[in-house]
């Protein structure tokens, strides 16, 4: 079985006919997603590349307890993005600016003006930002990054700048925080060098440089996924290069390139 995870890519009307290397979008095309199918050993996570030359959608997505708590499983969805290139002036829009109540942000999303209400930070390469459950968020134009999410397609849309596409403001109302963005869940990523960027309580997620430390293989006792950012690895003998993504049994099955980066990625929960 092939370490390399299977690549789909997505066409979206916001994606990109140019991407950053080492992707090429396929002429006449404009990709928007580049999605790593979850392998049968961790259905749990789910990788992708999101190229925008437009804003996404202003969306939330909920919880695990709360799609349990409505009969439909662990379908809960957090996330988090890391930021591989950005145009001058490239945004996030995540949280809000004041705390505001559910009708309110009902009706700015109703009338359009939730766009002006939220906070929208300048990004550049190597910004990470982890996005709980409940938060209010959209990826802005001129953005390219990497994330990493429990592997749930519920998303619930908010506002779309008047595109033909169903809205889901009684879902959305039920489980989004009219908050301002914690600081404490913005990070950033050195251009090289190693870094936890995620430690639970969902999954882990890990920037290495070279083979891991100690502490970092103890947190990685299982299968994991391998994302190279600079420079190839090795799985089970199996060359995975920037831009994909593989399954690694364990970390034994790993050789890191001495001067080499990637990340690492596992669950936490079963």
């Amino acid at each position: 079985m092939s370490a390399g995870l299977p690549i789909r890519q997505v066409e979206k009307p916001w994606g990109r006919d140019v991407l950053p290397a080492p992707f090429c979008a396929p002429a006449g095309q404009r990709i928007g997603e580049i999605w790593f199918e979850p392998p049968p050993e961790l259905p749990q996570l789910l990788v992708k590349y999101i190229f925008t030359s437009e804003k996404l959608s202003i969306q939330v997505h909920p919880s695990d307890a709360e799609t349990m708590a409505r009969g439909l499983g662990r379908q809960g969805k957090e996330e988090c993005w890391l930021i591989v290139a950005a145009e001058p002036g490239a945004t996030l829009g995540i949280g809000f600016r004041h705390a505001i109540g559910a009708e309110a942000m009902r009706a700015a999303a109703m009338d359009g003006s939730i766009e002006g209400l939220m906070e929208w930070h300048t990004v550049h390469p190597g910004d990470f930002f982890y996005i709980p459950a409940g938060t209010v968020h959209a990826i802005g134009a001129g953005v390219s990054l990497i994330e990493v999410q429990q592997n749930s397609d519920i998303t619930y849309r908010l506002y779309d700048y008047g595109r033909p596409r169903e809205l889901h403001l009684k879902e959305g109302m039920e489980v989004a925080h009219g908050e301002p963005y914690p600081p404490a869940w913005r990070d950033r990523a050195p251009p090289r060098g190693s870094k936890v960027l995620v430690d639970g309580p969902l999954f882990r997620l890990d920037q290495v440089e070279g083979a891991p430390s100690a502490d970092v293989a103890a947190r990685y006792d299982g299968a994991l996924l391998v994302i190279p950012r600079e420079g190839p690895v090795h799985i089970a003998g199996e060359e995975i290069a920037p831009g994909g993504c593989g399954l690694a049994r364990s970390l034994d099955e790993v050789e890191f390139a001495r001067t080499g980066v990637c990340l690492l990625a596992r669950p936490c929960v079963s």
